[in-house]
């Protein structure tokens, strides 16, 4: 199995189901957990350098920090309702109690953070959503925590792709601190399949093919992206949705196509595929 594969496995004893860090990613700054809870339970983050993002993938949750307190927030029982969902952004240095008002899929995603913005509530009206992309290659994106909006480190954004379609394709990579050309942002992706008995396929490579990695991904299961490209694509049967986390030293989105596909992007591709 690639390193690059992180399983889902059921609920640990303490209610997390993924758990990824720097140490065991070997890169420098994204922390991605996912946590399943039962209605009434309850998990408590402590403080730390690092700044927080949490999104509820599925679910109702009461958030309480020291200073704030988020009652009853979520409004979809499961991703593939197609909902904006519940965040919340969470500043270096503060402690954070998470409670289920209904079963509760978190995502915590984390990276260091200086405290130079406030807790806050993100809520479905502050998300943007867009479709990029046309033909067998259109998907539907929420930007939950993009680099217009204001956190330290992190950027975080979830995806929606129907069947038999691609997704961050044309194949982009952003794995050079470069500037305005490219940043480097390291990257994970939490994926959903429905039907949950489902799967995708995701390729992270790079153009020497020192890494080249195609990986079968089933429901909850996460693909950490540490350079290169990295495609997704969906089988027949199966809508895919992926939360992503990335994180790099500059708080900017700035890729490079890889150029064998980058007409994918052109008029005639999509005018060919116009519905």
């Amino acid at each position: 199995m690639s390193k690059l594969l992180s399983k889902y496995h059921a609920p640990d004893q303490n209610r997390r189901t993924q758990h990824i860090t720097p140490e065991s990613a070997n890169w420098k700054y994204v922390h991605f957990d996912v946590y399943e809870l039962a209605s009434s339970e309850k998990i408590t983050l402590p403080a730390s350098e690092n700044e927080t993002c949490l999104v509820l993938v599925a679910g109702k949750a009461t958030v309480t920090t020291p200073h704030q307190r988020f009652e009853h927030i979520g409004d979809r029982m499961q991703p593939f309702e197609r909902k904006k969902p519940y965040a919340v952004y969470i500043t270096a240095g503060e402690s954070v109690e998470i409670i289920a008002d209904t079963a509760l899929e978190l995502a915590v995603c984390q990276a260091p953070g200086k405290g130079n913005y406030p807790t806050r509530l993100i809520t479905p009206q502050d998300i943007g959503a867009e479709q990029r992309g046309n033909g067998y290659n259109r998907r539907y994106v929420h930007n939950i925590l993009p680099d217009n909006k204001p956190a330290d480190s992190l950027l975080v954004v979830e995806v929606f792709t129907d069947e038999g379609c691609t997704s961050s394709y044309p194949s982009h990579k952003h794995d050079t601190d470069n500037a305005p050309q490219e940043t480097y942002l390291e990257e994970t992706y939490y994926h959903r399949l429905n039907p949950s008995q489902g799967f995708c396929m995701q390729r992270v490579y790079t153009d020497d093919r020192s890494l080249d990695e195609s990986m079968a991904v089933y429901n909850k299961d996460v693909v950490m992206v540490p350079k290169g490209y990295h495609p997704v694509a969906t089988i027949a049967g199966y809508d895919n949705y992926y939360l992503n986390v990335m994180v790099g030293p500059t708080r900017k989105w700035l890729f490079t196509w890889e150029k064998d596909h980058q007409w994918v992007n052109s008029e005639t591709y999509a005018q060919k595929h116009k519905n």
